[in-house]
């Protein structure tokens, strides 16, 4: 069982992480959060310092994540202000328009730059730094659109395969380290991200929801967990449609 007392959240500010946040305080973890907006983060530590009890300590700074050079820097501050890491969720990303990626390719190696490369930069840092330590857990938000890729979607898809197939690496190599490494893939999640879809039926999650899902994921170290859990049989279904047939269905 992993402890979650002094935990680091890269993008705290999305609805999710700001969710995970408030359940970890609620636990009486001490966060340091990693937010791209000032005034939003500013308004969840805010927040969050309301909620926190005396014995616990809540800060953060404002970075842009596509910065891959500041990505040891925000490591090494965020372990100054806690002491040690027990845990880090990663959570940071944009869900892109499709259309807009197949016109430019630009659009596209900045969304996978986003979604992909800077989660793979700034994984390198962490595990070097729980491997050394040889204990923690790494929680990082990956999508089960990178399960299969699907025409209404497939840059986005793209970068969140890459993340997970670095993360199964990476579980491999920190195993014997004792450090957890979880991926985590929601399904349809009700938050600002997915404002012009229609939000109608059974398959849609709030974030407090996966917040909770989240949580008790990296306390048990579950390697892959799908949130809901009825996602898992919903892309094992998707992933043994056959290309022939896949390839010709609109999804």
């Amino acid at each position: 069982m992993n402890s979650l007392k002094r935990v680091i959240i890269f993008g705290a500010t999305s609805a999710i992480a700001e969710q995970t946040a408030r359940q970890l305080v609620a636990q009486g973890a001490s966060l340091f959060c990693v937010g791209r907006n000032q005034q939003k983060l500013d308004g969840v530590l805010e927040d969050l310092r309301v909620r926190a009890g005396q014995n616990q300590c809540i800060d953060g700074v404002a970075a842009d994540l596509t910065d891959n050079g500041k990505h040891e820097e925000l490591v090494n501050a965020a372990e100054a202000f806690l002491g040690s890491i027990d845990g880090v969720l990663i959570a940071h990303g944009t869900l892109p328009d499709q259309q807009a990626c197949q016109d430019d390719a630009a659009v596209a190696l900045r969304e996978i730059e986003t979604n992909a490369l800077s989660v793979i930069s700034l994984l390198t840092f962490l595990a070097n730094r729980l491997e050394q330590q040889r204990r923690g857990v790494i929680g990082v938000i990956s999508s089960v659109a990178g399960d299969r890729g699907r025409q209404s979607n497939y840059v986005y898809g793209a970068a969140k395969g890459m993340v997970s197939l670095f993360l199964q690496g990476l579980r491999n190599r920190l195993a014997k380290s004792g450090v957890d490494v979880v991926t985590v893939k929601p399904g349809f999640v009700d938050t600002p991200m997915t404002a012009s879809f229609e939000k109608s039926g059974p398959l849609w999650a709030r974030p407090e929801q996966i917040a909770s899902g989240i949580i008790k994921a990296m306390e048990k170290g579950r390697g892959v967990v799908y949130l809901p859990w009825f996602w898992a049989g919903i892309m094992l279904v998707i992933k043994l449609i056959p290309e022939t047939i896949f390839k010709r269905l609109s999804l």
